[in-house]
């Protein structure tokens, strides 16, 4: 796949005829595998390139009030673009969507990007819109001299999956449910780090983890979970949350691994959500805390994919 970042149409080289794929596609999730299944077989049948014109970060930022959470992903930049070539895009071009992009009408957009796309075909989602003048998808046909394909809804449970339905799942800890609506493990990174080291003083010594990517972090709890490190996976239990049964203030995100020994300060290491076990709970004495760390062991070992 080859990936170009441009400030603007001139910047673009296609190497062909292409089949292009709008959108945004934070998350890379069921519905949006669809576009690019889509825009696959029609490259093929037709003898075209995959092209996708997206942005690094959130359209909102040129919006909306600032907050911190339009700065998050649910994937990290590697694995997004690392999914995308695995759905079959040819070529990615990634433009940060500014003022001055914003300012193109939907005319505008067609005459200036699609054009130096080459573009043949168009596939985009029910929900897309384009251009200052908010165009929706169902208008791309008016301004678009080839073949537009608009993708309707995926559903899961009779509810369409999107970006906003899984930011919602892990928000409230439906770490399981947001990998059913992803088609793949919902993951995050960290860099094992210093802590108290309370964990190994009662049996359960953890890798506490400092956040490397702008990627949502699941609701605080403790979970079930598989830890990537070293090319090897473990089975574990990680938490997030704040220690309050020692008074802590500070949110942390630490793992548990079974059966593993190894120092790993300084590695950085990647964690599977599985499921949620339990909310975070403030014990009443130290032998509580280890009396319910065994008991959620137990469920984590146990726990089978369904």
């Amino acid at each position: 796949m080859k990936i170009r970042y441009i400030s603007n149409e001139k910047e673009i080289q296609s190497q062909g005829d292409t089949v292009v794929v709008l959108g945004y596609f934070d998350g890379l999730h069921r519905g949006h595998q669809e576009l690019f299944r889509t825009a696959r077989r029609i490259a093929d049948e037709q003898g075209l390139v995959v092209a996708v014109l997206t942005f690094p970060e959130s359209p909102k930022l040129a919006f909306c009030r600032y907050q911190p959470e339009l700065l998050l992903h649910l994937q990290n930049p590697e694995e997004r673009l690392k999914r995308m070539e695995e759905f079959g895009v040819d070529e990615l071009y990634l433009i940060d969507f500014t003022s001055d992009f914003a300012a193109h009408t939907a005319e505008e957009f067609v005459a200036s990007y699609l054009t130096a796309l080459r573009a043949r075909v168009i596939v985009a989602g029910f929900d897309y819109s384009f251009g200052s003048d908010k165009k929706e998808a169902a208008d791309l046909a008016s301004y678009f001299d080839g073949q537009v394909r608009v993708i309707p809804p995926v559903l899961d449970q009779g509810e369409k999956i999107s970006s906003t339905r899984i930011r919602q799942a892990i928000a409230s800890g439906q770490v399981k449910e947001a990998t059913n609506l992803l088609g793949y493990p919902l993951s995050s990174r960290g860099i094992v780090v210093h802590g108290d080291a309370r964990g190994r003083t009662i049996g359960f010594p953890t890798a506490n983890l400092a956040p490397v990517d702008r990627t949502y972090l699941p609701q605080d709890g403790v979970y079930v979970v598989e830890v990537e490190v070293m090319g090897k996976r473990y089975r574990g239990m990680a938490s997030v949350g704040k220690n309050s049964t020692f008074d802590g203030t500070e949110l942390r995100f630490e793992a548990n691994l079974f059966d593993f020994t190894k120092d790993i300060y300084g590695y950085t290491i990647r964690i599977f959500w599985l499921d949620k076990i339990r909310e975070m709970v403030k014990f009443d004495s130290v032998p509580a805390l280890i009396d319910q760390l065994h008991q959620d062991e137990k469920i984590a070992r146990k726990w089978m994919k369904s």
